[in-house]
């Protein structure tokens, strides 16, 4: 989209979405199906090391206690490991004072509990940290720790790069390589409470720097969906690092029949990347609304499990000069959420170089945001956090894709 576009051009033409919703039964098993073999095209490769030995990060309580039947050892050498993994820290067998030494030394033989190689770690002047890990085979994403005063969430990556092509977002420019494993999204945590020196596991909610987790980072969650519910589960389970599924936000930009299927197995705070409120527009910005248009996102979002006025969901809606900031859309928006738990988490545009877009004005952000809240709905404006590192909103890019495209240029 030209970065010419007008206020004015855009205002006089705003009409609200037209376009009708298919009915929720249209939304078949089927389409599931179809979504989540095309998603196995893009698998991680083993979870194995160089010596082949096999990855326990990632595996569930049931894997593991098949791991430890197979080697002859009892089901409850599941639930140590499981203490020793996910609520100690653990990264050496030798460390597990419960586990005898003949059997840590045959642990050691056959498993590995690993964790992503950092290829690069900055921190912001505002205390933003940002993690390039890099896995197994070389390919490396980009993780976020966002703190605020007491407490603070991690932003994890489900992908490797992105297939959304979302026009603003500078991920978008990076093609899809592959998913990321169950073990690489639990690893990124793990690492980044390494970092931290937060282990054991803090109980309960108090004393947790690390929080909350926002699966906001490279790529589309629902796209990976088998991994990254694998991952949550792994991650919310009581026994190990035990957050409660209200301390987990999962982002989508609105792949309807998985954001069914997460609700009913997860049950996770679900926030929705909208960032226009009709579908000429978002058909451009967000071209994921061609298959899945506004009205059948928000018909997935009144049905979402859990919705409530103590659990909203959450809008995206990051703001653009002169495309989707004026009046109309406003109350074009507040609309749209009528009678919806909702709230609208407006976002200034972080620039990139190369992008047709420029950040709202602060008059026409603060016109937005009173018109939404006047009519009931918070619209916080999201302060831009790790700019000076790339670690803003729509800014994670990883230095290695960077550098080929340097080098091929």
């Amino acid at each position: 989209m030209p970065a010419g576009r007008g206020t004015a051009q855009m205002s006089n033409a705003f009409q609200p979405s037209t376009r009708v919703a298919a009915p929720p039964d249209g939304l078949t098993e089927a389409e599931r199906i179809r979504i989540l073999a095309k998603s196995a095209i893009f698998s991680p490769p083993p979870m194995t090391d160089p010596q082949g030995r096999r990855e326990l990060v990632g595996l569930t309580r049931e894997e593991l206690s098949e791991e430890m039947l197979a080697i002859g050892e009892k089901p409850f050498r599941a639930k140590q490991l499981w203490h020793w993994i996910y609520h100690q820290g653990a990264r050496d067998f030798s460390v597990m004072n419960t586990i005898a030494r003949p059997l840590q030394i045959k642990l050691a033989e056959r498993f590995v509990i690993g964790r992503p190689g950092v290829a690069a770690e900055q921190t912001s002047t505002d205390g933003t940290r940002k993690w390039l890990f890099k896995w197994r085979d070389g390919q490396e994403v980009e993780t976020v720790y966002i703190p605020e005063s007491d407490r603070g969430a991690v932003c994890i990556s489900t992908q490797v790069g992105c297939t959304l092509s979302c026009t603003f977002c500078h991920t978008g420019t990076q093609k899809l390589v592959r998913n990321l494993g169950t073990a690489e999204i639990v690893g990124q945590f793990l690492a980044a409470r390494d970092s931290y020196g937060e282990w054991p596991t803090p109980k309960g909610e108090e004393g947790r720097r690390l929080s909350n987790i926002v699966v906001m980072g490279m790529g589309e969650p629902l796209y990976n969906y088998t991994n990254t519910a694998r991952a949550l589960t792994i991650l919310m389970d009581h026994e190990g690092v035990g957050l409660s599924r209200r301390r987990i936000t999962l982002s989508t930009s609105g792949v309807v029949p998985m954001m069914d299927k997460c609700g009913e197995e997860l049950g996770v705070n679900l926030a929705v990347s909208l960032h226009a409120v009709r579908d000429d527009l978002r058909d451009e910005l967000v071209p994921l609304n061609r298959k899945y248009p506004i009205a059948e996102l928000l018909a997935a979002c009144r049905r979402y499990p859990g919705a409530s006025n103590a659990r909203r969901i959450t809008f995206e809606y990051v703001m653009l000069r002169g495309v989707n900031d004026s009046e109309a859309e406003a109350h074009e928006l507040v609309r749209l959420l009528r009678g919806m738990p909702a709230k609208v988490n407006l976002i200034p545009f972080n620039p990139w170089p190369g992008s047709p877009y420029l950040s709202s004005t602060a008059e026409a952000l603060n016109r937005f945001a009173a018109i939404v809240n006047d009519a009931g709905y918070s619209s916080p404006i999201r302060r831009p956090r790790g700019r000076d590192i790339s670690a803003a909103c729509g800014q994670l890019k990883t230095e290695s894709e960077r550098a080929r495209r340097t080098t091929a240029a």
